[in-house]
């Protein structure tokens, strides 16, 4: 089974839509034509009419099914649904504290679970959808001070590769996995001269702009990703390419 290569009326949901990744997301959906929800907590800060917010917690599962079942109701469909919501704290390994690690885990791991349980059961029914989620290099590799961060990644490869298997042929499921992205987030915490240090270490030499993660995502809810699936795409500007050894730079 395969989604429709025509975007005219597909129905996409990005959840965390209302900034950086997801918003990028959102948006490189609507403009090729799709009916694209974006579920999140807080509202876009600049609203746009292609993309319609819906007030949704990922942490909860009854809030999640509620949402995902009225917009498939109302729309009689749901297409790709791309579990995107995530947050990161710097912090040592020792240090962290349990109630601040099992926030972290409800939304970055329990988050992308319950979005693909409730869109699963649709996109099954329907015998045909697309399941995508936010990882990151970081679950693909070890990095220091966020431990709990890269254990949720890894949680979520590890996921869609399981999940791949129960629900193939009928839908699939894939990963972006970001490197370096500099969201307006990312930027704000940076002087100029830590920016210009950590793009010495990329071999591309730049952060990855949003946009080039929302081309990841489009692509994997395409036709032309149709014998996809259980996989991630990594994003990273070469990040990975030499392992631990990027750190060092290449040249």
């Amino acid at each position: 089974m395969t989604t429709s290569t025509t975007n005219q009326n597909r129905v996409v949901l990005v959840t965390g839509a209302s900034s950086g990744i997801g918003a990028a997301t959102a948006h490189r959906f609507a403009s090729a034509g799709a009916r694209v929800f974006n579920l999140d907590r807080q509202p876009p800060a600049h609203s746009t009419e292609d993309v319609s917010w819906l007030e949704c917690d990922v942490t909860d599962a009854a809030m999640v099914r509620a949402v995902v079942e009225q917009i498939a109701t109302e729309e009689g469909r749901i297409d790709a649904a791309i579990a995107n919501a995530g947050i990161s704290t710097r912090h040592a390994f020792l240090e962290m504290k349990p109630v601040d690690i099992r926030r972290l885990l409800e939304i970055n791991l329990f988050g992308v679970i319950n979005l693909w349980q409730s869109a699963g059961r649709v996109m099954f029914e329907a015998g045909s959808g697309t399941l995508l989620a936010t990882a990151s290099t970081n679950g693909s590799a070890g990095y220091p001070w966020y431990a709990d961060y890269n254990a949720s990644k890894a949680g979520v490869l590890a996921l869609c590769r399981s999940v791949a298997l129960e629900l193939a042929p009928r839908v699939r499921t894939a990963c972006v996995s970001p490197g370096y992205v500099l969201t307006p987030m990312q930027r704000s915490e940076y002087t100029d001269d830590m920016l210009e240090e950590v793009n010495e270490r990329i071999p591309m030499r730049r952060h990855a702009d949003p946009a080039e993660i929302a081309d990841a995502f489009f692509f994997l809810a395409s036709d032309q990703a149709r014998f996809i699936t259980g996989q991630q795409l990594v994003v990273d500007g070469g990040e990975l390419a030499g392992g631990t050894a990027s750190s060092y730079r290449t040249q």
